[in-house]
């Protein structure tokens, strides 16, 4: 277990400062937190190469925890608006979170034995649609309102054009687009630690 506890340390820092950072915009699209979260598969992509998908699947359900925790306290704050955090966006969160993540090890895992950028990358860019998709629909899409119909999520299907300039489509779109481009350039900016960090290790897994 010792291997595993900065692994495990590195995605409570991740998770604690998304759900801290999502509070807090910049721009007009995205919330701090989607330059941090992204960090979370380099996180499981070192993991993964030093240790396995084992570990890296231990370290994910220990961020998963940190996560509920995060929405539970979220639930109690009282913002201007209501709860920090909505049953609809926690279910969202969770949901996208173990799936992404987990997904991004059992890709990982078929293309480890390539050159040492792809599997992280591939993981990374697949699990992030992942992430994008289930969040952004499960937490804003008028459809998935029966999850939460006390939430007014209204605003967030506004109907608008795309990123400002594209076609109309609901604000939530919008939303989702830009924190995905995020999330892919942190991919591949997060290469190069990737890179720093394993090269410094003996990998315990080929």
């Amino acid at each position: 277990m010792k291997r595993y506890i900065p692994g495990i340390l590195a995605m409570t820092v991740v998770v604690v400062a998304s759900n801290i950072l999502v509070q807090h915009l910049v721009g007009q699209w995205l919330t701090w937190g989607a330059f941090t979260y992204p960090f979370a598969f380099l996180v499981t992509d070192v993991m993964n190469r030093l240790y396995g998908p084992h570990a890296a699947r231990r370290v994910i359900y220990a961020g998963f925890f940190v996560g509920v925790i995060c929405s539970v306290v979220g639930s109690q704050i009282q913002g201007e608006f209501g709860a920090l955090v909505s049953f609809r966006v926690a279910l969202a969160s969770g949901a996208a979170f173990l799936c992404a993540q987990l997904t991004d090890v059992s890709v990982f895992n078929v293309l480890r034995r390539l050159s040492w950028w792809k599997a992280p990358l591939i993981g990374s860019f697949c699990g992030s649609c992942l992430d994008t998709l289930i969040f952004f629909s499960v937490a804003f899409s008028a459809q998935m309102a029966f999850l939460d119909p006390a939430n007014d999520v209204s605003w967030a299907n506004e109907a608008l054009p795309v990123l400002g300039h594209g076609p109309v489509a609901p604000l939530w779109v919008s939303l989702a687009i830009a924190d995905w481009c995020v999330k892919v350039a942190i991919a591949v900016i997060a290469l190069t630690p990737y890179r720093a960090i394993v090269w410094r290790n003996v990998p315990k897994v080929a």
